[in-house]
């Protein structure tokens, strides 16, 4: 260890300090959080893998996510994203528990300076695979938001149909004919009115439905996430989960849900 020079009188105090740092358990590399995004670029990350658990984000061998993530978690949530400097990076994504059978993901992205990306992850923990797409957040002049729709859930096969996003509020399809691992561009939304959007195989008029298992088992529901934006944010849709699995009562139900990019 290099140690920079210093008075005679901070010995006794470095020491203690050099003796307590040597019980401790090193741990994984974290890296530095950074508020100030105007020379880096940024990234969010989204687990839309089936059954994930305890996931967590390295950049160039760092940690970069706080709490574990999960299937239908978003890191980070409360914030546009993380900071990455620019160039050719090298992520991993992985269940931090050593028993796990999730598989590890490995991928380079090229982080283009002062661009904002979010990276989807998906599929199934014995398969897992990621698509990164660029975050085109654009603040509007007006008192609208931004909403656009991502498809990341899971089948074994190939996928019935693409899918269409009804809106209840304007009583019309806001999205339509979205395949798998289709990312659309965002379209203004207005803000401050509650909304319930509901998923349906691309030009039909059905909802497409889950299983409820109470109050009465068996009682079939539309699908439908809500969202009340609020006025110059973003916001994306996904459709995540098993596609076969339509009971709520399991783990891997199919799921319409909403998170913020800011």
């Amino acid at each position: 260890m290099k140690l920079s020079i210093i008075k005679i009188t901070a010995i006794p105090v470095l020491s203690l300090g050099l003796l307590m740092q040597s019980c401790e358990k090193k741990t994984d590399i974290v890296a530095t959080e950074k508020t100030d995004f105007s020379n880096s670029s940024i990234a969010q990350v989204y687990i839309a893998t089936v059954n994930a658990s305890r996931n967590a984000v390295y950049v160039d061998g760092k940690v970069v996510s706080g709490s574990l993530l999960t299937s239908g978690s978003v890191f980070p949530g409360s914030t546009p994203g993380f900071n990455v400097s620019p160039g050719l990076k090298a992520f991993l994504v992985r269940d931090t528990l050593s028993t796990t059978t999730q598989l590890p993901l490995s991928f380079a992205e090229n982080m283009q300076f002062a661009k904002s990306y979010t990276v989807f992850m998906y599929d199934t923990i014995t398969a897992p695979k990621q698509k990164t797409v660029e975050t085109n957040i654009i603040i509007p002049s007006d008192t609208t938001a931004r909403l656009r729709f991502a498809n990341f859930v899971y089948n074994p096969t190939a996928l019935p149909s693409a899918f269409d996003i009804f809106s209840k509020k304007r009583n019309a399809v806001i999205f339509s004919n979205v395949n798998l691992t289709d990312v659309t561009p965002y379209i203004p939304y207005a803000s401050g009115v509650n909304d319930t959007f509901y998923i349906r195989p691309a030009g039909t008029s059905t909802n497409l439905q889950n299983f409820n298992p109470s109050p009465a088992p068996g009682a079939l529901f539309d699908m439908f996430a809500t969202l009340n934006p609020v006025q110059k944010r973003s916001y994306t849709l996904v459709f995540r989960g098993g596609y076969r699995a339509i009971s709520t009562s399991n783990s891997t139900v199919r799921t319409l849900s909403v998170f913020t990019n800011y």
